[in-house]
């Protein structure tokens, strides 16, 4: 029978994740206003151990007691800089070395799957209304997108942001020796 693991053997597991991890990885959220849509961007960015959270545009802050709700108090555990310029969020990111990766439905995209997320990425989602704005498009490295086979066009901005972030991590953590 199978037997869930206890909180001791839980840290254990991730500590050795976490040991495997080379690469960093960031985000930029631009414009992304609803709180619980926010709180599920910074859980889901502790979880995979994002180092740094750059706030665009008009993007609600962590500190929202209705982002609390959703983010558990992981927004102490990711660092995060208040709203920014969107270009100035992407030029930090460039300058520190991040390969700067917009998830969006574009003519130029590619899909997640096939873009190479296994180095320094900064990882950006956009508004939950209109996606990320032309002006940060531009200057992304590149673009890509999450392939559906449904009848919905799009997924909810934190579900896509957890998407994008598993992926990078599994692209990396697929090139470990099997244990």
């Amino acid at each position: 029978m199978r037997k869930q693991l206890r909180p001791t053997d839980v840290k254990r597991l991730n500590r050795t994740w976490r040991r495997s991890t080379e690469n960093r990885l960031s985000m930029i959220v631009e414009s992304v206003t609803g709180p619980f849509n926010i709180g599920s961007i910074f859980r889901s960015a502790a979880a995979f151990g994002v180092d740094q959270i750059w706030l665009a545009g008009n993007a609600t802050p962590p500190t929202n007691p209705k982002a609390g709700k959703t983010a558990l108090g992981t927004d102490r555990l990711v660092a995060w800089k208040d709203a920014v310029p969107v270009l100035d969020a992407v030029r930090e990111a460039k300058d520190d070395g991040y390969t700067v990766i917009a998830i969006e439905l574009t003519g130029e995209a590619r899909p997640l799957h096939r873009t190479n997320l296994d180095r320094d990425v900064c990882l950006v989602v956009g508004s939950e209304d209109h996606g990320c704005s032309p002006a940060l498009l531009d200057a992304a490295d590149l673009a890509a997108y999450i392939p559906q086979v449904g009848r919905v066009g799009s997924f909810n901005v934190g579900v896509a942001a957890a998407i994008a972030l598993s992926e990078a991590r599994r692209q990396e953590w697929s090139k470990l020796p099997e244990s």
